[in-house]
């Protein structure tokens, strides 16, 4: 019947119309003569697309018209073909076609347009020639059929330049029936063939903006976004920021699939989200805000493939110099309570992060109830008491002011609690064996673990060379590492101690980030004690040696394990007296104590860590009381003698008797001499003479006459 020549692009659509209205219930095929006219194909069903491959057939019996449409041309599609009708058994009628696939980098133009339910939309398209417009909308078939709606204005188009042909397309009350992907084409007409050349690609997503919200978090603190879609709990749900990330709907998930983030928190930089498809809610934490973070975002879910539905969301990042507050807490295994302040008066949250960095819910019966009161710096304090407090206790917690809104929930981090365990320490002698027992939870059974000492933060890590990471028993040098898995317990044993292995000790389980849990303090006492003895007004200087320039302390207590108080060696004398000089090339620092007194008895530990044992003894000064005493006796003598005398003159009538001038009458004569005692610092001695009492005599005497 004929001979037709028919142009697409490669990538494009392309839509073949063969016409045999004299044969509609005729059974009608194309085939492609280089491998499949020998067996020619057929719809099979007629009235009823039909995919074959990527592409579809239909043979329309009321019009008498076979339609063929390639979805996505590609080379190997193009040759010659015949487009029939098979008039009887024997007898059949075609054209041949012959399809040339052309390269072309701005065909097919893809574009994505946007409307809000209800409005106007207007898609602009351009077509490559001056040929008849052509316009239609893929079905759920990916067929692209001609669009006849009222709703859809007369096309209009102008001629470009380029010899690119211009036109738009209206359409009106914009509805969710409308969303979807549509073409604009070039039709071109022979005498048996239409031929329609899909140029221009249009995906039209329907957005309906449900609401606007606005939330404050402050820089370097958390915050958590919950972007609620109850109706929607299944479907793919997204967050992205305005203006470059939304046009093309790259959510913050993107590197993932659509359902790689569902049910479970995946990364993405230094935001991680879920979508619990069991509550409809997306969950977008941030773990540290950056100024760069402040914007629009859209927080929203797809219902279809052209449509969503999403709340807008306006971040702002505050910079506070008093917010996010950075807190350590150390607590002992058993209870622990934590205090927290929030900027504003807001629902309290309270939340500790897993192994993964997200601050989750606490919801147990170990955390008691918060209770808060205000604070006239409009701030809420509270409080928060774990019970039964173990290993998996330990870690990183965060308090926060919890905001609703009517489809968004903001929780903003601003307090960030660090709570370390310590368990008792371990206090041994030079020389002797110390284990230091780590109990760790039971999750982490199939873990290495380590034993740390010093700083053991995942940023400034200083490992024990000494320290193996492995389950079973490992002995290297002095160093003995043990793990029980049965029990959850991981010991370490050090033989022989010295002061250098004194210090404080980590129990660490290595993950993709190493977790320090707890620690405890190894004290080491050395044999060689002082042992002092002083007197009351006495000075003494005590030399103590240091093995680290951080571990210098002056502590007194009965027992050394009582110097360590929350997880550090205090200096727990608080006096003007006591004072502290360093000579750190020495190695050594010295305690100075003034003006000595009794109380100041007792047993001192010197050197923190490495620790060595002073005995001081401060004794009373006994010869300034031998002395007051001796003065007291002589005068009780003097006033005794002077009262026989008054008697006896009084018995005599004699009112002119003088007394008498020579000391040697009827009197007493003492010496005394007071020797130093060998450890007194003074070199007093008291000796009494007869000029010196005499001299005394005389001078009650003269009291005498002038009474």
């Amino acid at each position: 019947m004929g001979v037709s020549r028919v142009s697409g692009y490669s990538g494009g659509g392309l839509m073949i119309k063969c016409e045999h209205p004299q044969y509609k219930t005729k059974p009608k095929y194309i085939c492609k003569e280089s491998d499949g006219c020998s067996k020619r194909k057929s719809p099979g069903v007629q009235d009823e697309w039909m995919e074959n491959g990527d592409v579809s057939l239909y043979d329309n019996t009321r019009a008498g018209v076979l339609m063929v449409f390639f979805r996505e041309l590609k080379a190997a599609d193009a040759g010659t073909y015949r487009c029939g009708v098979n008039v009887s058994h024997y007898t059949e009628i075609f054209t041949e076609l012959q399809l040339n696939v052309k390269h072309d980098v701005k065909y097919p133009k893809s574009v994505t347009e946007s409307a809000h339910l209800d409005e106007e939309v207007n898609i602009t398209c351009q077509i490559p020639e001056e040929h008849e417009v052509y316009f239609c909308k893929e079905d759920d078939n990916h067929i692209c059929q001609n669009i006849s709606s009222s709703k859809v204005t007369q096309m209009n188009g102008s001629s470009v330049r380029n010899e690119e042909r211009v036109f738009t397309v209206s359409i009106s009350n914009v509805s969710v029936r409308d969303a979807g992907v549509y073409w604009c084409g070039a039709e071109t007409r022979d005498t048996y063939l239409t031929f329609v050349s899909l140029t221009t690609k249009i995906q039209l997503n329907l957005i309906t903006k449900v609401g606007v919200s606005r939330v404050s978090g402050y820089s370097g603190g958390g915050l958590m976004i919950k972007c609620e879609h109850p109706q929607y709990k299944t479907k793919p749900k997204y967050i992205c920021k305005e203006p470059d990330g939304c046009s093309e709907m790259k959510n913050l998930g993107a590197q993932f699939s659509s359902n790689c983030i569902r049910d479970k928190w995946m990364e993405n930089g230094d935001v991680s989200l879920y979508d619990d498809t069991r509550a409809g809610v997306l969950m977008v934490f941030f773990r540290e805000l950056k100024a760069a973070d402040a914007g629009t975002y859209r927080c929203g879910v797809n219902v279809s493939h052209y449509t969503e539905i999403f709340t807008e969301l306006q971040l702002n990042v505050r910079h506070d110099a008093k917010y996010p507050m950075d807190v350590n807490k150390t607590a002992y295994l058993g209870e622990v309570s934590i205090t927290c302040q929030i900027p504003e008066e807001h629902k309290v949250h309270f939340c500790k992060e897993d192994d993964d960095h997200i601050c989750q819910n606490i919801s147990s019966s170990k955390v008691t109830p918060m209770y808060g009161s205000s604070e006239r710096n409009e701030e809420r304090v509270f409080t928060v008491s774990i019970s039964n407090v173990s290993v998996r206790d330990a870690g990183v917690y965060w308090c926060g002011a919890e905001t609703r809104d009517t489809y968004l929930t903001f929780i903003s981090l601003t307090t960030k609690i660090q709570l370390n365990l310590i368990m008792p320490p371990v206090v041994r002698h030079e020389g002797e064996s110390a284990e230091i027992i780590c109990p760790y939870d039971s999750i982490y059974k199939s873990k290495p673990k380590s034993l740390c000492k010093g700083k053991c933060s995942t940023r400034d890590r200083n490992t024990l060379s000494e320290t193996v990471r492995e389950e079973k028993e490992t002995k290297t040098d002095r160093l003995t590492l043990n793990d029980n898995v049965t029990a959850s317990v991981f010991t370490g044993t050090i033989t022989g101690l010295t002061a250098e292995d004194a210090g404080k000790y980590w129990c660490a389980v290595t993950l993709e980030r190493d977790l320090n849990y707890l620690y405890t303090h190894l004290m080491v006492i050395m044999n060689e004690e002082l042992n002092l003895t002083k007197y009351e007004g006495d000075d003494v200087s005590i030399q103590c040696k240091h093995h680290d320039e951080d571990q210098k302390s002056f502590c007194k207590a009965h027992e050394a394990s009582m110097c360590v108080k929350d997880g550090d060696s205090l200096e727990t004398i608080r006096d003007d007296r006591f004072s502290f000089s360093d000579e750190a090339s020495t190695g050594v620092f010295t305690v100075n104590i003034t003006d000595l007194r009794e109380e100041d008895s007792g047993i001192y530990w010197c050197g923190a860590h490495a620790t060595t044992k002073v005995n001081l003894t401060v004794k009373k000064d006994f010869s300034m009381i031998i002395i007051i005493s001796v003065c007291v006796i002589l005068l009780l003598i003097g006033g005794f003698a002077l009262t026989v005398w008054k008697l006896r003159h009084k018995r005599r009538g004699d009112a002119h008797t003088h007394l008498p001038t020579i000391p040697s009458d009827g009197l007493l004569y003492a010496a005394i001499s007071f020797q130093k005692h060998e450890e007194s610092l003074s070199d007093a001695a008291v000796r009494f003479s007869k000029e010196e009492i005499h001299c005394d005599y005389a001078a009650v005497s003269r009291r005498m006459r002038l009474n």
